[in-house]
């Protein structure tokens, strides 16, 4: 069993358990037919009836005949699977589809094709195929769906062979399997000028030039194409050739993004818990900002990031933005609750160095962890959080005036120290929420007498 039709696996007559394997796959008829024929002999014997005894050795050795003869040829059946696509978000549909070849100079019989799907995905898919001819090649197709994130297994292929009369199947399992991935949702952002952005690409870019002053040059040798108005005549007398001075060297935004895991900070489970809903607002934001051109570092808090990632953790710089984000895709498809108590890994790696923007998704906080996270503010270019009162999504509207209460004290501490920081409330939309963090920032320049953005 192979995907994309790059390999193939082959269903074979066993060679284990001889008749025993043939009769343990008599059906129900062809035990019925070989009860009967017992039955029927054994009477002929009592009552002296030759004719009734030679029917009832005619239907005994119907079915033996037919479970000796289905298990002694040999099927040689070749089968690939392809999913489309291999890697889906969660709520979406993917199509998985199987294509089953005959390589063998004889003619199937009839094939019951059964593909091993987990119960989360949708029921087990069965299908019937008729005579397969000597090099033909049947296709067949069925949909999968998950409203959970993970990585589900798909196989082994199962094959299951009958004779023409339907007095014996037997059961043929290809080896291998197919992995389907479905990642979290991921919501479409609007293009907001966040706090640190003027560290990237665009007008508000800062660039590191690589010259200080015309004796500080440090020039290269002239490449095809090179602009001649480039050209730095003073070394190139000194060394003889043509050089030019070096292209200046944009240094790109940086942007991490913090997930709270911590077991105690969530309750409740499924679709629609408080914990999914932080898993797809951070993939929103890692895709969002690699799309913007920002190398980002998805980072938790038990302090370790997605491994493989480019220099310091953040992706995106040096490796195509395509890579990077199926790459925080599939570790946020399996990412699931941390043992930890509390914020301080991921303060240790915050502290290290200027980290940019900082997009944060917390659950819920006592007082120490909302200290722990307000310090987390002081080197980062700016600093986003979206905190998650656990209780208000399991509770009833009418039931969340406390949590609430709770919940604005520890916004109030982290605005404080400078984060622009909101509450989610239940199936908030982030869409909605980034334009809001966006109006509370500028209204906060401008209440400080600052300049908003362009």
């Amino acid at each position: 069993m192979s995907t994309g039709g790059t390999g193939h696996a082959e269903a074979d007559r066993g060679e284990q358990g001889g008749v025993r394997t043939a009769l343990a796959g008599l059906t129900t008829r062809g035990r019925s037919f070989l009860a009967a024929g017992v039955a029927a002999a054994i009477c002929a014997y009592v009552l002296g009836q030759s004719d009734l005894l030679r029917v009832g050795l005619l239907l005994a050795v119907l079915p033996l005949v037919c479970a000796t003869v289905l298990y002694r040829t040999r099927y040689r059946v070749a089968g690939s699977r392809r999913l489309s696509p291999a890697r889906v978000p969660a709520g979406s549909e993917a199509r998985v589809h199987l294509r089953m070849d005959n390589v063998s100079r004889l003619p199937t019989g009839l094939l019951m094709l059964q593909d091993r799907v987990p119960y989360v995905l949708g029921p087990r898919p069965r299908f019937v195929l008729d005579r397969v001819e000597a090099g033909g090649r049947r296709e067949v197709s069925y949909r999968v769906r998950s409203d959970l994130r993970g990585r589900y297994p798909l196989g082994p292929l199962q094959l299951r062979l009958s004779d023409p009369f339907g007095m014996c199947e037997l059961t043929r399992s290809f080896s291998t399997y197919d992995t389907l991935t479905v990642i979290p949702r991921v919501e479409p952002l609007p293009p907001v000028r966040l706090s640190g952005e003027a560290k990237g690409y665009g007008d508000g870019r800062q660039r590191s030039l690589a010259l200080a002053g015309e004796d500080d040059v440090i020039p290269r040798g002239y490449r095809y194409g090179d602009d001649l108005r480039r050209v730095h005549w003073r070394s190139t007398a000194r060394y003889g050739e043509l050089m030019v001075r070096r292209e200046e060297q944009p240094q790109r935004a940086r942007c991490t993004v913090l997930l709270d895991t911590r077991g105690l900070a969530f309750q409740g489970a499924g679709p629609d818990s408080a914990f999914e809903w932080a898993v797809s607002g951070a993939a929103s934001v890692l895709v969002h900002m690699l799309e913007r051109g920002f190398s980002v570092r998805l980072l938790t808090d038990t302090g370790s990031s997605v491994p493989g990632e480019g220099a310091d953790g953040f992706a995106g710089a040096s490796q195509e933005s395509a890579d990077a984000a199926g790459l925080m895709m599939d570790t946020l498809a399996v990412i699931d609750h941390s043992d930890g108590t509390g914020l301080s890994r991921a303060y240790d790696v915050l502290r290290g160095g200027n980290e940019g923007l900082l997009v944060a998704f917390f659950g819920d906080l006592d007082e120490e962890q909302a200290a722990v996270a307000a310090k987390m503010r002081q080197r980062s270019g700016g600093a986003v959080a979206f905190l998650l009162d656990s209780e208000t999504w399991v509770r009833e509207p009418a039931d969340v005036a406390e949590p609430l209460d709770r919940s604005g004290e520890r916004l109030r501490m982290l605005r404080e120290a400078g984060w622009t920081a909101l509450g989610v409330p239940r199936g908030a939309s982030l869409e909605e929420l980034w334009r809001q963090a966006d109006r509370e920032r500028i209204g906060v320049v401008a209440a400080s007498g600052g300049e908003g953005p362009a």
